[in-house]
């Protein structure tokens, strides 16, 4: 049993890991207590009452109160972020102690395990501003949306930001091929098949390959392995709690694994060449993405049909106008230079996409 008296608990300040502050007597509730900070990443504190814990009591980001020793904490200072928890599910009278300590939420073991899990991670990974998640999806066959994708990491990663790339495809061969890494060490999809529940940010990032200075999230080079909607979703939630930007190549067919990271999207962009049988395809896919993305844009391809430009693509599909994609050997032969693309920071291309950031990062409240 979970339950709300007034708001939840805030997570620990932004970037900044905490640590949670236990008070208890009850030695098979501190056993349970311990057991799950574990389970979450964190080492708390344990003390007996308010008084041994001094200014822990008011700086701890997350406390939990054993209803033992509610009485004991009857007269501290207010605020947030305070658990009462206890195994007696009949005990009406929790609601009356939670709120004479000014508990934000009233949580009884074993029923409430996943929930206090969730909050004690966030405090131990020092939840601050989500990551800017962006998708890049392409229009027709062959737009250059990998391309493009890789391009924009680097380019983040390039900025200074904490970057994460994902391969959304798995029919798609492989950004790490890309990139120039498909040797590099480090997991890929199929290892995070059996996830559920919540996966750590922490932990996600640091078992990827790092290639030029970002993570990259792809496929290997084995059976396809079919990764279920839960797992995509827990791991996409992992990378976002890491701040920073999450670049998403997706794939043009639309199943409930991608349904669960275009829900996770701030914004997305449909990479469309400036022809009318890819105008007409892209808005097949519009029409399919548009329904789940509530930010999509078009970011239009050259050379162009007679008759048609940026702003004529832009209008057909009845699409906010992202820009034009320079035109580059890189993007219309992704696997033809020693280099990924834009990896130089010099040309169009890159120049392209720090114009994009510069822009989504300002919409997005600032860099992250």
């Amino acid at each position: 049993m979970t339950g709300t008296v007034t708001h939840d608990p805030p997570p620990g300040p932004a970037g900044r890991p905490g640590r949670p502050l236990i008070v208890t007597e009850d030695a098979a509730l501190l056993d349970d207590l311990l057991r799950l900070c574990a389970a979450a990443g964190a080492t708390p504190e344990v003390h007996h009452g308010v008084a041994e814990s001094g200014d822990r009591w008011a700086a701890a980001p997350l406390v939990l109160v054993g209803d033992d020793a509610a009485r004991r904490v009857r007269g501290a200072v207010r605020r947030p972020g305070v658990v009462l928890v206890g195994h007696d599910q009949d005990d009406s009278g929790v609601w009356k102690r939670a709120v004479q300590i000014g508990a934000d939420h009233v949580l009884m073991l074993p029923d409430g395990e996943p929930w206090l899990v969730d909050r004690i991670a966030d405090v131990a990974e020092g939840i601050g501003r989500p990551a800017l998640t962006v998708g890049v999806i392409g229009g027709r066959g062959g737009a250059g949306a990998s391309t493009l994708a890789c391009a924009l990491a680097v380019t983040s990663a390039r900025e200074g930001l904490r970057t994460l790339l994902v391969d959304a495809d798995p029919l798609g061969g492989g950004l790490d091929v890309l990139l120039g890494g498909e040797s590099a060490e480090g997991l890929r999809w199929p290892a995070f098949a059996a996830s559920r529940g919540r996966v750590g940010g922490g932990a996600l990032e640091e078992s990827l390959p790092e290639l030029h200075s970002l993570r990259v999230l792809s496929w290997d080079r084995g059976d396809c392995v079919a990764v279920p909607p839960p797992a995509v979703r827990a791991v996409l939630a992992a990378a976002r709690r890491r701040g920073g930007t999450v670049v998403v190549d997706l794939p043009r067919r639309l199943d409930d694994g991608v349904a669960e990271v275009l829900a996770q999207l701030d914004l997305a962009l449909l990479v469309v060449p400036a022809e009318l049988r890819a105008v007409a395809a892209a808005g097949r896919v519009a029409s399919a993405v548009g329904m789940v993305v509530r930010d999509l844009r078009v970011a239009v391809r050259g050379p162009y049909a007679p008759g048609l430009d940026d702003h004529e693509v832009a209008r057909l599909l009845a699409l906010p106008l992202a820009g034009e994609v320079p035109v580059e050997p890189s993007l219309l032969r992704p696997q033809g230079g020693p280099k990924p693309p834009a990896a130089t920071g010099r040309g169009p291309l890159a120049r392209f996409c720090a114009h994009f950031w510069e822009r989504a990062l300002v919409e997005a409240g600032g860099a992250r």
